[in-house]
């Protein structure tokens, strides 16, 4: 059966009613007009779900840039969930995840060549990016699928396989913060998170339950892990390089941390949770539950985290020395499956080709690549741009 079992408070329902009426007043108005959405004239594409909790929003926006970024110029605006700053934001060298919120931050150490800020008010954060930079030639839009208030020229919609929006119901008695209809607003459906042996019927299964249009392209996308970085060590190790029968605490704070936790099991048998919720913040009693949790754990042991986490626990106060020298960042990456990867990165570059005002797609030179035009290794293929 695909996906997982949904909970769902049945006594809540009828204030889901009533939350569902809201939102479907709220999406009205700005199918009227009454409520405006604002359309930019260079290339945006929104990222985004219409689901409390984590999808896999980041990974999948920092695809985008490692398949743009080496041949246009990417703007990457997020409303940076939970950081203590307020109004516009651009990331610089004194920038901090507090100031910018963790996913931001972490998308800025990884992609330093990227221009990265956070603004609640997107359309005024678009302004902003246009005012500073002339020469940007698409901007991805995190988390902004139920924004409305810009108009994208791409909707990319994501839907976690582990709760599929077709079994979900609306907050609070389920997750859905807007009816299943939202989705229509999609151009491209991800199903994300993914087990990597998913069978055939399972794909089909899920096609068809999620009654997309013909203008709708739907994708599968699974998690593939790049080596353990070491927070405050400086090692990095290969997922292999530590033995299976090593003690691993798992410490997350993610929305639905479910197939992390179940590929992490595959490798380390010997596995131990601690699972917080997204985007949380540590405090010193969860510091000294971490220490204290790890501490009596049984050598050999590690800690393995997501690098969401790292980026609040590098600023986290109170950490053994023991955690410190043994605990590690996972980074993941999003992976295609069936097949799907050549046709949404064609899609993307095809679009950002079309409506970029500064750049002209010029064929790009691979040597390495495949006859069938898919790249050789892991990673988006390369493409190449010139300047007016």
């Amino acid at each position: 059966m695909e996906g997982d079992y949904i909970k769902v408070n049945k006594w809540l329902l009828p204030l889901s009613w009533f939350y569902g009426l809201g939102v479907k007043l709220r999406n009205m108005l700005f199918e009227m007009g009454v409520l405006k959405s604002q359309a930019f004239d260079l290339p945006v594409i929104s990222v985004g779900n219409i689901t409390a909790g984590g999808t896999g929003k980041t990974p999948h926006v920092e695809y985008l840039v490692r398949l743009l970024q080496e041949t246009c110029k990417v703007a990457v605006l997020s409303r940076g969930y939970k950081r203590k700053s307020k109004g516009y934001v651009l990331a610089d060298d004194t920038a901090t995840a507090s100031r910018l919120g963790d996913e931001s931050f972490q998308m800025k150490q990884k992609f330093p060549k990227a221009i990265i800020a956070v603004d609640k008010k997107r359309v005024h954060g678009i302004k902003k990016l246009q005012e500073q930079f002339d020469d940007i030639d698409v901007v991805l839009l995190d988390d902004a699928f139920q924004h409305r208030y810009v108009k994208p020229g791409i909707n990319i919609l994501l839907v976690d396989y582990h709760r599929l929006i077709i079994n979900d119901r609306l907050l609070p008695a389920g997750r859905l913060r807007e009816p299943l209809n939202g989705k229509n607003r999609a151009d491209v459906v991800i199903v994300t998170k993914c087990p990597k042996d998913l069978k055939p019927m399972e794909f089909r299964v899920i096609k068809k339950g999620m009654e997309l249009f013909a203008y709708q392209t739907l994708y599968f996308t699974t998690f593939d892990y790049d080596n353990l970085q070491g927070l405050f060590n400086g090692k990095a190790k290969p997922l292999d390089a530590i033995a299976p029968d090593t003690n691993v605490l798992l410490l997350t704070g993610i929305g639905l941390p479910q197939q992390m936790e179940a590929d992490v099991a595959k490798l380390y048998p010997r596995l131990t949770t601690l699972h917080f919720s997204d985007h949380h913040n540590f405090s010193q009693k969860d510091i000294g539950r971490i220490n204290d949790t790890f501490a009596a754990m049984p050598a050999p042991k590690c800690i393995i985290t997501t690098e969401k986490d790292a980026v609040r626990l590098k600023e986290a106060e109170g950490l053994s020395e023991e955690v410190r020298q043994n605990i590690y960042a996972l980074p993941i990456h999003v992976t295609f499956m069936l097949e799907q990867e050549k046709m949404f990165n064609d899609y993307i570059i095809g679009y950002v080709r079309k409506n970029s005002r500064n750049s002209i797609l010029v064929k790009a030179k691979d040597d390495n690549k495949p006859k069938d035009g898919h790249r050789a290794g892991n990673g988006p293929r390369s493409i190449s741009f010139r300047n007016n």
